[in-house]
């Protein structure tokens, strides 16, 4: 009878720790779907790693957070602290990978970036916006993403009949810093003259 109700239990377990990872397993899918939801065009939806690494590491998060609020209705400790561990291992790896982009090459990137500059074209194209200025600048988004997705997908669809240029190895890329010549021109959108503080607001980002 005790073996009975012992097994009862273990298939009861095990039935909670399947429906458990299903649940996250199919809202990382639903996350991963649902971040092409504000692309521009539907042929925008490229398939992007970084979309995938971003929402593998919230499942990770998911699993912590779930499991946190749901720790009584688990049985083995040992179970337990081994998901948490794992999840919380998983997390890290999988932001390191969006973050470092060690799996993205070429065609990967600009795969990434056409969905990635869709966004900024339904934004720009669709906000609510009033001033002129920042209409203007809207619309240099807007007409530079636009151009640059045909770029990217020319580029991919040259890739692929006719491989890449280069000897593969990578080519290192210009600085991400604010430069002054990029203050400068970035100054000009205001069409008055910047004050020392604000100057030093958008250069220190605070």
């Amino acid at each position: 009878m005790t073996d009975r109700h012992n097994a009862s239990q273990h298939s009861s377990q095990s039935g909670k720790w399947g429906t458990f990872f299903a649940m996250i397993a199919t809202s990382i899918v639903t996350m991963f779907v649902l971040k092409y939801s504000n692309v521009y065009e539907p042929d925008h939806a490229f398939f992007s790693q970084t979309r995938v690494w971003m929402a593998l590491m919230m499942g990770m998060a998911m699993i912590v957070i779930m499991l946190g609020f749901m720790w009584g209705m688990y049985r083995t400790f040992a179970t337990k602290l081994a998901v948490m561990v794992l999840a919380v291992i998983g997390f890290f790896a999988f932001l390191f990978l969006a973050r470092s982009q060690e799996t993205v090459d070429d065609v990967s990137w600009m795969k990434a970036m056409i969905p990635h500059h869709s966004i900024a074209v339904l934004t720009s194209r669709r906000a609510e916006i009033s001033d002129p200025r920042v209409r203007r600048l809207a619309d240099a988004i807007i007409e530079a993403q636009v151009k640059e997705i045909a770029e990217m997908k020319l580029l991919l669809e040259d890739i692929e009949v006719n491989g890449e240029r280069g000897d593969g190895t990578p080519i290192a890329p210009r600085t991400a810093q604010l430069t002054p010549e990029l203050l400068q021109e970035a100054e000009k959108a205001l069409e008055m003259p910047v004050t020392p503080e604000l100057r030093e607001k958008v250069e220190t980002g605070t």
